[in-house]
């Protein structure tokens, strides 16, 4: 199979699944159920910002399926292979904003699904100021848990908005790496699907922050390549629809770098055998130049704990503050040392 064969066959899987999800929810709901996601302007904010059509109801997401199959071209060329990306993109929004039919609060943590307008708005400012550098979307599973906290870890110590997809998760819990928008690791949820949150997150900056006009496709993905440092760090084993996603990644600007020995696309597709080397290499990729002075000590640093409050359980040792008057050192020596 080619390339091209193996995003096709991703993108009909979960145009597939979708469509099932979509008419099982007529089904059970009637098809003038609402659907939206919550705390959002942008009702299903991919499909608005690529199309300029907001859903509202059952009915309308089953004809914008239709709108979506129009994208799945199926000539041999590069361009086909991206908007099919696109598609499979647009297909894990609508299977993810069923998920919020009469829950607006699906995911459990440390998963947390779709982002509200106000974090976006509050990530925005700097993002488009370069405070936060970059934003890998790491999805799958590391070799192992420990090689996998590490790379978090030092994405993290960048400054940069580390987002997870998939097992990841888990083996960064099991590590003890601490998760949450507040020091910038944030672990969207364990189906592939919800890569969309992050792709959203990227398209609702644009449409607030860079004036895009909804239903402005090409203005969109010249926006998110030039403006959005987000890239994607995707693990072995890759399967159809990982393409697929990664695809529509691309299409956006956004390079995949995998460890496993698969089809390379020069900038897009990178193979990076070595786990150990995908935070260099996926700066590099993205042009995200990063000079940081590392310091000895056994904590996690960086501009991602600024603000961060410590909690008493995880208190060691205090030296000022309202509890505190006053520190004194004591220091030991032997006898014949006086």
């Amino acid at each position: 199979m080619t390339l091209l064969d193996v995003i096709f066959a991703g993108n009909d899987a979960v145009y597939g699944l979708t469509e099932k999800a979509i008419d099982d929810a007529i089904a059970k709901y009637g098809e003038d159920k609402a659907v939206s996601f919550p705390s959002t302007a942008y009702s299903l904010p991919c499909y608005y910002a690529v199309t300029g059509t907001k859903v509202t109801n059952l009915k309308e997401l089953k004809e914008a399926l239709g709108v979506v199959k129009t994208l799945m071209t199926r000539e041999p060329r590069l361009h086909d292979g991206f908007m099919s990306g696109i598609a499979t993109a647009l297909c894990a929004e609508f299977i993810e904003v069923l998920k919020y039919i009469d829950n607006p609060t699906p995911y459990e943590a440390p998963c947390a699904g779709h982002l509200p307008d106000a974090a976006i708005r509050e990530l925005g400012v700097p993002l488009v100021t370069g405070d936060i550098p970059g934003v890998p979307v790491i999805i799958g599973k590391a070799p192992t848990a420990e090689e996998g906290a590490a790379i978090v870890k030092e994405y993290q110590a960048q400054g940069q908005l580390v987002t997870l997809v998939g097992d990841i998760i888990d083996q960064c819990a099991e590590q003890g790496v601490k998760m949450g928008a507040n020091v910038r690791v944030i672990p969207l949820g364990k189906d592939i699907t919800a890569v969309i949150h992050v792709v959203s997150v990227a398209i609702r900056a644009a449409l607030i922050f860079g004036n895009i006009k909804p239903g402005d496709a090409a203005g969109l993905m010249e926006y998110t390549k030039q403006r959005v440092p987000a890239f994607v760090d995707a693990f072995a084993p890759l399967n159809e629809v990982i393409v697929a996603c990664g695809a529509g990644a691309i299409a956006l600007g956004f390079p995949v770098i995998t460890n496993e020995e698969t089809f390379s696309v020069p900038k897009s597709l990178i193979v990076q055998k070595d786990v150990s080397k995908f935070v260099a290499t996926s700066n590099e990729a993205r042009g995200i130049k990063i000079k940081i002075t590392k310091i000895d000590i056994p904590v996690s640093f960086g501009s991602a704990f600024e603000g961060e409050i410590i909690r008493r359980g995880d208190m060691q040792v205090e030296f000022d503050g309202s509890r505190v008057d006053c520190v004194e050192l004591v220091q030991m020596k032997d006898l014949s040392e006086i």
